[in-house]
């Protein structure tokens, strides 16, 4: 029997491998939040994050660019209170931020959906979890991407693990029953706009 690239008991960590990552991710606000979750994620385990999503969903509008950058001071006070989400002033303010940039790209004419599919990478399937790689020469391209328009915890890594989650690239393991479908889904991606 085929099993998933990582091994788990938990079932929202497998329903997040088998249901969510390595399938495209095409709109502006599910990168959004996608990039700021993975920048919370920094130092910490992804299932902490998984386990907080829906309070950060709550905390943050819905991620919806438009709410986030309108988040001050005030918001970031009340966001270190919030005990359901990753209490670090620097990444709070980079959500923030983050939000600002999202609208910045969105006004230059280069959303963030198109900013980071043209990253898109196909590729032979990883055949083990030690062929997965922290960063590659698209993560740092991107990552200096990101950071020119405005993005923080943005990190070649982080971006990389973005990419990952997003479907910009398929590593999904060979073998693994969820990559062939999600590299069908990537086939038919079709950008907004």
């Amino acid at each position: 029997m085929a099993r998933r690239c990582w091994e788990t008991s938990d079932p929202l960590y497998e329903r997040y491998h088998d249901e969510e990552w390595g399938w495209p991710v095409v709109d502006e606000r599910g990168l959004l939040e996608r990039f700021c979750l993975e920048g919370f994620q920094s130092g910490l385990s992804w299932l902490t994050i998984l386990r907080k999503r829906e309070a950060f969903r709550a905390a943050f509008a819905g991620f919806e660019p438009e709410r986030v950058a309108t988040f001050g001071e005030d918001d970031v006070l009340r966001l270190l209170e919030d005990a359901g989400i990753v209490r670090h002033r620097g990444k709070i303010e980079a959500a923030i931020a983050n939000g600002h940039a999202t609208l910045a790209l969105r006004e230059a004419g280069t959303p963030l959906p198109a900013l980071v599919w043209s990253y898109r990478a196909d590729g032979a399937a990883p055949r083990r979890p030690s062929d997965w790689r922290a960063s590659t020469p698209a993560s740092v391209a991107l990552s200096k991407d990101l950071r020119r328009a405005g993005f923080r915890f943005v990190g070649p890594t982080t971006v990389y693990a973005a990419m990952q989650a997003c479907g910009v690239v398929n590593d999904h393991l060979a073998g693994c029953p969820a990559r062939a479908p999600a590299e069908e889904a990537r086939t038919n991606v079709r950008l907004p706009g």
